[in-house]
């Protein structure tokens, strides 16, 4: 470890192989807390390339616990993190709403490591057990359309570095991956990135996956369609800037989205939005988000079609029927 930490730090790159191994040493602890928080600190002073990506990837696949769901040929809707906005669980109540129209859906999330709450800490404040059980995975999927995969049982390689990523509090190269490592290799994904050069290299790795995909970011600096500002949507075919307002929404401050400081607060927040008792801002950027997925899934749709249901299956209380039958079979 010691010959490539010195390389990395002269601004040196891994090969796509070197990677794939240097993420399995890590995973089966040949490196300590400190040499990992060292690489750690060298991807947060430059950019990862497509090499080193794919091959920390390949390291992850490999080692999965594998759970094949590709029947439902469902969505995952998942921001990188790392942004330092603080928000409440966006892409969670997003799948939610996306499953309570009716689509397919299957969450591969973890603990916040740079956010008071990520998506199974709101999963744990609702008493959701984690589990590996394809049986009841299955059954998750015919009875609510989504199941929720906790990432480290799944990983082993996230799970042998949760305590270094905690502890440092910073977003790491392993918020880039968690994206691209969901063990049921979804046949759709909704991807927030905090900035454009991540867009750019998630639009270049998902074009080589041949995963049907939207990669977002909003331009002020959100892992997520905030309608704090114009974002961008980039698919295979095209990219595109869009402003809220000329999508019908209102838009938003910073302060209308904060998650608070614990996770009992942002999964409150949770709750009000799928009961359809939030603010006019927390609702909007859910169904934002909510409908950019639908038409990952269904892009003969126009965005406003897609916005409707959306809506609807908030508005109308599909979502929150989606979460009790969910929370009746999972907790």
């Amino acid at each position: 470890m010691k010959q490539i930490l010195y390389r990395l730090f002269e601004h040196q790159y891994l090969g796509r192989e070197e990677a794939r191994q240097v993420l399995q040493n890590m995973a089966n602890g040949l490196y300590t807390e400190a040499q990992i928080a060292s690489m750690i600190t060298v991807f947060l002073m430059r950019s990862i390339s497509v090499e080193e990506l794919s091959g920390f990837r390949d390291a992850l696949l490999e080692m999965r616990t594998p759970v094949d769901l590709s029947d439902y040929k469902p969505i995952d809707i998942v921001g990188t993190g790392g942004d330092g906005k603080n928000t409440f669980n966006i892409s969670t109540a997003s799948c939610f709403v996306v499953a309570g129209a009716g689509y397919p859906v299957v969450k591969h999330g973890n603990y916040g490591a740079t956010s008071v709450s990520g998506a199974s800490n709101v999963m744990e404040q609702h008493g959701v057990k984690f589990t590996t059980d394809i049986s009841l995975l299955r059954r998750s999927m015919d009875e609510c359309h989504i199941a929720y995969l906790h990432a480290p049982l799944f990983n082993p390689a996230l799970k042998a570095v949760a305590s270094v990523r905690k502890s440092l509090g910073v977003r790491s190269f392993f918020n880039m991956l968690g994206p691209l490592v969901n063990p049921v290799m979804p046949a759709y994904q909704l991807l927030g990135v905090y900035n454009l050069p991540l867009l750019r290299l998630y639009n270049y790795t998902y074009q080589e996956s041949g995963t049907r995909f939207a990669v977002v970011h909003s331009l002020d600096g959100y892992d997520e369609i905030s309608l704090t500002s114009e974002f961008k949507v980039a698919m295979a075919e095209k990219e595109k800037i869009y402003n809220p307002e000329s999508l019908g929404f209102r838009r938003c401050t910073d302060a209308e989205l904060d998650g608070g400081d614990t996770p009992e607060k942002a999964a409150l927040i949770f709750d009000k939005v799928l009961n359809n008792t939030a603010t006019e801002a927390q609702k909007n950027c859910v169904i934002a988000n909510s409908a950019f997925a639908i038409q990952v899934i269904c892009p003969e749709k126009k965005i406003e079609e897609c916005i409707a249901e959306a809506r609807e299956s908030l508005e109308k209380g599909k979502a929150l029927d989606t979460l009790k039958r969910f929370l009746k079979i999972n907790g």
